[in-house]
C-alpha cells in the first residue's frame, strides 16, 4: 500500500469519526502547514534532481507541466461539469484543482518502491511532478478569482500568468544562486547548521516571490534544483537532512489531511468521485499525455506509463481548502469529490505501478532507479 494511503487513514482513523474522535475543521490552519510542507518536499524533490536528468528531459517534463496540465484541467473540468450538473465554471474548477501530478506522491511511491526505469521516463516524472505544481495553482487561483468576481477573463488573466511565471522562475534562480553563494563563504561552526542555513534559504526562495506576486511552488523547486547540481559545503549531509525532513512533512501533511476527512461525507459524494476519478485517469490524463508527448519521440508503451502515473496527492487536498476559505458556494462540495479522488488515484494506481512498468517496458534492471 502507498504510504501516503496509510498516513492518510491513520488520520481517519484519529479524527471526528474515527477511534480517536478528534474534530479537525480548521482549514486555514491545514492550508498553512499543507503550504509548508509542500515547500520542503518540493525544496527537497530539486535538491535530488541532477543537471543530467533535466538535460534528458526537461522538453517533455515542462510539456507536461504546462499545456499537459491545463489540457488535463481542462477536459476534466468540462467532464465535471455534466456529469455532476455544475456551472461550467465550477467544473474547471474541480478540473484545476486535480490536473496537476503529485510531487509528494510521485516520490513517496518511486522512492518507497525503488523502481528502476528508463532514464527519460524517470527524470520526465520527477520534473514534471516537481514542476507542474505551479500551473495548478494558477489554474485553480484564476477560477477562484473569477467565481468571486475578482478578475475577468482576457488579458488580465494573461498578465496574471505571466507575472506567476517569471517572477517565480527569477526568483527561485537567484535565491538559488545567492544560497550557494553564501554555503560556501560562512563558517557556522557546526556541520550541522549548514542543512538550517540552506533550509532558510528554501523557505526564502518561496516566501520572496510569493510576496512579490510570483509563484513561490515553481520557484522554491528551482531554487533546490540550482543548490542540488552546485558544490556546495557538506552537501552530502545536508542532502540526507533535507530528505529526511521532506518525509517528516510528507507523514505530517498526510496525517492532517486525513483529520480534516470525515468518511460519512466521503461516502454521500462516492459516485460523483468514481466519475470524476474515471475520466481523470482513463480519459483526460492519456488523452494529454498522448497529444502532448507523441511528437516527443515516445513510444505508445512509454506513453501509456507516463498516463498511469498522473498519481494524485495532497496538492489537490490542499488546493481544494481554498474554495472554502474564499467562501466558493460549493467548496464542500468540491473538497469531498476532491479527497474521493485523490484516495481512488493512491489506492488503484498508486500500487499498480510496478506492474504496469514491467507490462509497459519501462522497468529495466540495472536502469535509473529512483531517487535516494
Amino acid at each position: 500500500m502507498p504510504g501516503l494511503v496509510l498516513f492518510l487513514g491513520i488520520g481517519m482513523l484519529a479524527g471526528e469519526e474515527g477511534i480517536g474522535g478528534l474534530a479537525f475543521e480548521n482549514y486555514p490552519l491545514a492550508h498553512a502547514i499543507g503550504t509548508v510542507a509542500l515547500v520542503l518536499i518540493l525544496f527537497d524533490g530539486g535538491l535530488q534532481t541532477g543537471w543530467r536528468s533535466f538535460r534528458t528531459a526537461w522538453k517533455p517534463a515542462l510539456t507536461l507541466s504546462t499545456v499537459g496540465v491545463f489540457a488535463t484541467a481542462g477536459l476534466t473540468g468540462l467532464a465535471a461539469a455534466w456529469l455532476l450538473d455544475l456551472p461550467l465554471l465550477v467544473g474547471l474548477l474541480l478540473g484545476s484543482i486535480v490536473g496537476s501530478t503529485d510531487a509528494a506522491a510521485v516520490f513517496s511511491i518511486l522512492r518507497g518502491q525503488g523502481l528502476h526505469l528508463k532514464e527519460r521516463i524517470a527524470a520526465t516524472l520527477e520534473i514534471e511532478s516537481g514542476s507542474n505544481d505551479p500551473m495548478a495553482v494558477l489554474l485553480t487561483l484564476a477560477c477562484v478569482s473569477m467565481l468571486l468576481g475578482d478578475v475577468e477573463p482576457g488579458w488580465a488573466l494573461v498578465g496574471f500568468f505571466v507575472q506567476q511565471v517569471v517572477i517565480g522562475a527569477a526568483g527561485g534562480v537567484a535565491v538559488g544562486l545567492a544560497g550557494v553563494w553564501i554555503s560556501n563563504r560562512v563558517s557556522l561552526g557546526a556541520v550541522g547548521l549548514y542543512p538550517a542555513l540552506v533550509l532558510g534559504t528554501g523557505l526564502l526562495a518561496y516566501g520572496l516571490p510569493a510576496y512579490l506576486g510570483g509563484s513561490g511552488f515553481l520557484s522554491v523547486y528551482l531554487a533546490g534544483l540550482v543548490m542540488g547540481n552546485a558544490r556546495v559545503a557538506f552537501k552530502r549531509g545536508i542532502l540526507l537532512a533535507h530528505d529526511g525532513g521532506a518525509w517528516i512533512a510528507q507523514i505530517v501533511m498526510f496525517i492532517m489531511l486525513g483529520l480534516l476527512a470525515t468518511p460519512s461525507r466521503l461516502m454521500d459524494v462516492a459516485l460523483d468521485g468514481m466519475l470524476v476519478a474515471a475520466v481523470l485517469m482513463f480519459v483526460a490524463r492519456p488523452l494529454a499525455v498522448f497529444a502532448t508527448l507523441a511528437p516527443l519521440r515516445f513510444n505508445v508503451r512509454e506513453l501509456t506509463f507516463l498516463s498511469w502515473v498522473g498519481l494524485k496527492g495532497a496538492i489537490p487536498i490542499i488546493l481544494a481548502i481554498y474554495p472554502l476559505v474564499l467562501g466558493v458556494p460549493e467548496g464542500e462540495l468540491l473538497f469531498n469529490v476532491v479527497f474521493f479522488v485523490v484516495l481512488l488515484s493512491a489506492l488503484t494506481q498508486g500500487w499498480t505501478i510496478p506492474p504496469v512498468a514491467k507490462w509497459t517496458g519501462v522497468w529495466e534492471e540495472g536502469g535509473r532507479p529512483a531517487p535516494p
